[in-house]
């Protein structure tokens, strides 16, 4: 069995102890029935005792509503033929529902917008960082009673779970995780005669990687650290965590920015050097697509990312070869240190505008396939229909269920049938350090260190310090000292 960090691993054995209180939305959903399985709709129709004073279950395959779900954008067209699959199988269990797709991808600077207009999707997908501002806003149905009628809820993977775990309730439903990590291209290195580093690498190690396989004249980088919206500081967290930084401190009911601190800046030093060393791309202003594009095609030697996006890409459009790429964690800021990286992930939530009827059959939706034979059968089927043509399927580091749970079994033996299944190395999963982001406005905070980081990148001279400090008084005066902590 795969191990992974002893955070994670620690993690792994927390009991999630959840309350039972109520939620507060106004159209908070119905505790009625106990969420089904999928394929068990003929239990849930069970007519109570006829003696019983308590009211009947409710029949979630009588249920009428219509409800918009997040689908999968049109270029990825592997997701878009499972997501239809899944509604067609949802429809022959409940054909009472009417899914209605929606091309929405969340957007914090499109949320609040979506749902003062009431044009949010009854189901829409979102990220880690998103649960307390959700909740907080309002705009994430506490589904506490839902998840805890749920039947595979203990199996559901906490490391994950608690990170829409607010205050005891449940805001989100999560999908997959991942931890960053360094995806590189081995055999760019090979190419140029360049030594690769060993799995407990440095930041040294990066660096001089980095060097080696540099071709600015061929408009070859070896690292591309994103710098263009947000995802430039997400890229960034991970060097603050590893010189043993914090974005923000809370004590006292008060958040502070930590940022700014010795770690802030030893980062920021390191991206100094990769400046310096002409190491990274001549166009440095690279989006997330940007940066996992030009690692697939071949221009950049090295990715920050969770690794599952540039393994697909490289292995499946870049036309690579599983040993041509390898997967390491967050290099340490030295010898010896952890090599931790951003825990994050992709989760679910249910528009709190949405009915009781709604929201039940949203929750029922997004867990259809949990846990279920079809979920595991529709997976091989993906694997087989990726292996006729010739492409490969790549898991993400960190799934919704636990890994030793027995569906975690189940479908580790799926995976071990294929060659065509991208597996990660022991090693890799020994080192992986997984930090989850702050609690409170990260993502202005990503934006506030992408500016720093483009004055990094695009002038020379810069007073590092003095622009974490400015960041970190922007950050504080604008977000953080609005906050009351309870």
């Amino acid at each position: 069995m795969r191990k992974i960090s002893t955070v994670i691993a620690s993690l792994l054995v927390f009991s999630l102890v959840l309350s039972a209180c109520g939620g507060n939305n106004k159209n908070n959903a119905s505790p009625s029935a106990s969420a089904p399985a999928a394929s068990t709709p003929a239990e849930s129709s069970a007519a109570p005792p006829a003696e019983s004073s308590e009211a009947p279950p409710v029949d979630n395959t009588q249920i009428k509503a219509t409800i918009s779900i997040y689908y999968p954008t049109p270029d990825l067209v592997e997701k878009r033929a499972l997501e239809d699959d899944k509604i067609k199988r949802f429809n022959e269990v409940y054909p009472n529902v009417e899914i209605v797709k929606s091309d929405w991808q969340y957007n914090p600077n499109e949320i609040g917008i979506k749902m003062g207009a009431n044009e949010a999707p009854t189901l829409f997908n979102t990220y880690a960082t998103e649960g307390k501002f959700l909740a907080e806003k309002g705009w994430a149905a506490d589904i506490t009673e839902l998840f805890n009628a749920y039947d595979k809820k203990d199996q559901l993977n906490p490391i994950l779970l608690d990170q829409f775990n607010i205050g005891g309730k449940i805001f989100g439903i999560p999908q997959q995780g991942y931890v960053v990590g360094t995806v590189i291209n081995k055999k760019m290195l090979t190419d140029k005669g360049a030594t690769v580093p060993p799995m407990n690498w440095t930041w040294d190690d990066m660096l001089n990687t980095a060097k080696a396989v540099a071709d600015p004249g061929k408009g070859i980088s070896g690292i591309a650290p994103m710098g263009k919206g947000n995802e430039a500081g997400w890229n960034w967290t991970n060097f603050l965590f590893e010189a043993g930084g914090e974005i923000q401190t809370v004590a006292d009911g008060k958040v502070t920015a930590a940022f700014n601190s010795e770690a802030g800046l030893k980062a920021l030093e390191f991206y100094s050097k990769l400046k310096e060393a002409s190491v990274i791309p001549a166009d440095w202003a690279l989006g997330w697509g940007d940066a996992v594009g030009a690692f697939a095609q071949g221009r950049t030697a090295m990715v920050i990312a969770g690794p599952d996006g540039p393994l697909d890409q490289g292995l499946n459009q870049g036309g690579m070869k599983p040993e041509d790429l390898l997967v390491y964690p967050m290099p340490a800021a030295s010898a010896g240190g952890k090599h931790t990286g951003v825990l994050g992930g992709d989760f679910l939530v249910i528009n709190p505008n949405a009915t009781p009827e709604e929201q039940q059959m949203a929750f029922q939706y997004a867990v259809f396939d949990y846990f279920s034979d079809k979920g595991l059968e529709s997976l091989e089927v993906n694997i087989q229909a990726r292996k006729a043509e010739n492409k490969y399927f790549v898991p993400p580091v960190i799934q919704y269920f636990k890994q030793d749970s027995e569906y975690g079994v189940k479908n580790k033996a799926v995976y071990d049938k294929y060659d065509n299944v991208y597996q990660y190395s022991d090693e890799l999963m020994s080192l992986l350090d997984g930090k989850p982001e702050a609690q409170f406005n990260t993502q202005d905070f990503y934006a506030a260190m992408t500016n720093v980081i483009q004055e990094v990148f695009s002038k020379k001279g810069v007073d590092l310090k003095a622009q974490l400090d400015a960041a970190a008084k922007t950050v504080q005066e604008k977000f953080y000292d609005q906050i009351k902590v309870e």
